[in-house]
């Protein structure tokens, strides 16, 4: 399994300078740029612009950029931002650790309801809680995410008495402990019940359809002939092999949610990458850019390395195969 890790993350890094790379040269080549605004602005000149624009090497060709962005990279260096006058390391830290605090308890919820509606709509097929759970997935998949950000944003202004948006509240930094967590609960309930709905609906259809596929095989009804409990058969035996598939979703939920909570992210006035990644494309803020999609691309790969190892952990076969394979 060490070996097949290695591997994978060998060509993670081929994978990421590829993506770098790109989004590099598309945002180089782009029509203007940071400092074509600059000079639209009658109070910088023409000399400061060229100054700054110097500064940050800009004026060198698109692969002499690149190779001195690389360089810095291996050293951990990101390259400054151009609009915050910061480092991009600590702009995409502030901001990539409220969106993976967001995404983390989203996908955990997701998970938690999302699997026991699944398996219960499959053992319950047809009936009234299989009919229910069908129509509330078809609603969550139908439903875009910014229309119901909107209306739940609506909803808490009618109500009165709920945050509307941000991550705290005034005079956090005189809450208790307790206080702190309470109120960024309240801020994270609307952006993750918005960014869940339409994960939850399509992850249960999925168990739903696994736990169907896995019932209707010949080793339960075998394991039923036998007289093993029913809950058992459910849960020790089709559950286990229904979970599979599921796993290898979860490595992808890690990157789409990230990509999907972006507009979720600016309508609920969240601090993450979604505010962070849109501003930066509109100023053409270069290396912030290539650093926010690179971040992306990070994230896609960690999961889908976090999907392998846990398949690998509840499939005896993955860990045959790899352990072959090497």
């Amino acid at each position: 399994m060490l070996g097949v890790i290695v591997r994978r993350l060998g060509i993670a890094v081929l994978l990421l300078l590829f993506v770098s790379f790109i989004t590099f040269l598309f945002i180089t080549l782009t029509p203007g740029s940071y400092f074509d605004q600059l000079r639209a602005q009658p109070e910088h000149s023409d000399e400061y612009v060229d100054q700054l624009e110097e500064r940050y090497g800009l004026d060198d060709p698109v692969l002499v950029q690149y190779g001195r962005w690389l360089g810095n990279l291996l050293q951990g260096d990101l390259g400054d931002s151009m609009v915050h006058q910061q480092p991009v390391v600590t702009l995409l830290w502030d901001r990539f650790k409220n969106s993976i605090l967001l995404m983390s308890v989203a996908i955990f919820f997701t998970w938690l309801i999302a699997l026991p509606l699944g398996i219960i709509g499959a053992v319950h097929q047809h009936r009234l809680l299989d009919k229910l759970f069908s129509v509330f997935a078809f609603v969550g998949m139908s439903i875009p995410n910014f229309f119901l950000a909107f209306l739940l944003l609506y909803l808490a202004l009618t109500i009165g008495g709920w945050p509307l948006g941000g991550m705290t509240s005034i005079g956090f930094e005189d809450f208790t402990l307790w206080g702190k967590i309470v109120d960024i609960a309240m801020h994270m309930l609307i952006p993750v019940v918005v960014i869940s709905t339409g994960a939850l609906a399509g992850l249960q259809r999925i168990t739903r359809g696994n736990m169907l596929e896995q019932l209707r095989k010949q080793y339960v009804t075998s394991a039923r002939a036998r007289g093993l409990p029913e809950n058992r058969i459910v849960y020790r035996h089709a559950l286990r092999n229904a979970i599979n598939p599921l796993i290898t979703i979860f490595g992808f939920q890690f990157s789409a949610l990230i990509s999907g909570s972006a507009l979720v992210e600016i309508i609920c006035n969240w601090p993450g990458m979604g505010q962070l990644m849109l501003g930066a494309v509109r100023s053409q803020d270069q290396f912030l850019v290539v650093g926010a999609v690179l971040a992306s691309g990070i994230m896609l790969i960690v999961g889908n390395l976090v999907a392998d190892i846990l398949l690998a952990a509840f499939d005896p076969r993955i860990r045959y195969e790899g352990a072959g394979g090497g």
